[in-house]
């Protein structure tokens, strides 16, 4: 009898590598908010893929990146976290460009680290790339990190995918499955839900917005064939911003609730009714206590 694997997967890198785009690839559906936006991902979220040989609990973390507020620190934070106490890290870069600030900040982070768990590295985004580059891009990425297995992949494409996924099931350890198979994600519905609809903000919003936008769901009411009433407020730092999230005739917040509503339609597997309003909560990214309104578990920061 085969014996069945399970194990934790930190998926870390840069933002905007494709990390969410491979998790919801393993999964075979849409769990991560995914926008060619960078920072889209702003918390840790589990992705639990079993099947009758093994169960990989993926965690998907933020970018790391060079923070410019309370809430990039906390982000930071999310990822470093998820390097610690796992069977694996899994480094996921962009084939298409050469090692930049954030890689080189990503191998000091984790050469830091006394006990780290075994590597792999894979280059995403190889169908940007010539035989050339990519040759030249793994020899440059690989001298970043000692003893990890190299991989090139394309997460939207499928190459590569399915011999990375081969490699990571036979580096997981045996043991039972930690969560009921049935069982995707820790994320409740509801807060995929509020994803969602930040998502459809990435998408539309022009460059200087989306960033500035947190959206809190006020009511998820279940009803039965009906589907489910969902009212949310779609948060902004300034009153210009909200006036560009509105729209003229309320045209953009429309857009916005579509998209939105399609794809939680998509993955609840139901009709869904979509209220959206918009608030200003004024710099919310650097108010200690208007991030742990919205959730964020913000540690306070000592005084100098």
């Amino acid at each position: 009898m085969k014996e069945f694997k399970s194990g934790v997967i930190s998926i870390i890198g840069h933002p905007n590598v494709g990390k969410s785009t491979l998790l919801n690839a393993f999964m075979g559906q849409k769990i991560a908010p995914v926008t060619p936006k960078a920072q889209t991902t702003r918390r840790r979220q589990m992705g639990i893929l079993t099947t009758d040989d093994y169960q990989l609990i993926f965690l998907d973390t933020p970018g790391i990146h060079q923070p410019h507020h309370i809430l990039g620190e906390y982000m930071n934070q999310e990822a470093e976290s998820a390097l610690r106490e796992v069977d694996l890290i899994l480094w996921l870069v962009d084939a298409s460009k050469d090692p930049g600030a954030e890689d080189l900040q990503i191998a000091s982070l984790m050469t830091g680290i006394k006990k780290r768990a075994p590597m792999i590295l894979a280059l995403n985004k190889v169908d940007l790339v010539n035989p050339e580059q990519l040759a030249a891009r793994k020899e440059a990425y690989a001298g970043l990190v000692s003893n990890a297995e190299v991989f090139s992949l394309s997460a939207t494409r499928g190459e590569g995918r399915n011999e990375l996924l081969e490699s990571l099931v036979e580096r997981m350890p045996v043991r039972e499955p930690e969560f009921d198979p049935e069982q995707v994600t820790d994320f409740y519905e509801r807060e995929i839900a509020a994803e969602l609809v930040r998502e459809a903000c990435l998408i539309h919003l022009r460059d200087e917005v989306p960033h500035g936008v947190n959206v809190r769901i006020d009511e998820f009411i279940e009803r039965g064939e009906k589907g489910a009433h969902i009212s949310a407020t779609v948060f902004v730092e300034r009153e210009s911003q909200k006036g560009i999230i509105i729209g003229e005739g309320a045209s953009m917040l429309k857009k916005i609730g579509i998209t939105a509503r399609q794809e939680i339609e998509s993955m609840s597997g139901r009709k869904v009714f979509l209220e959206l309003r918009v608030k200003v909560e004024k710099d919310w990214r650097d108010d200690e206590s208007a991030l742990r309104r919205f959730g964020y578990k913000i540690e306070t920061k000592k005084k100098k």
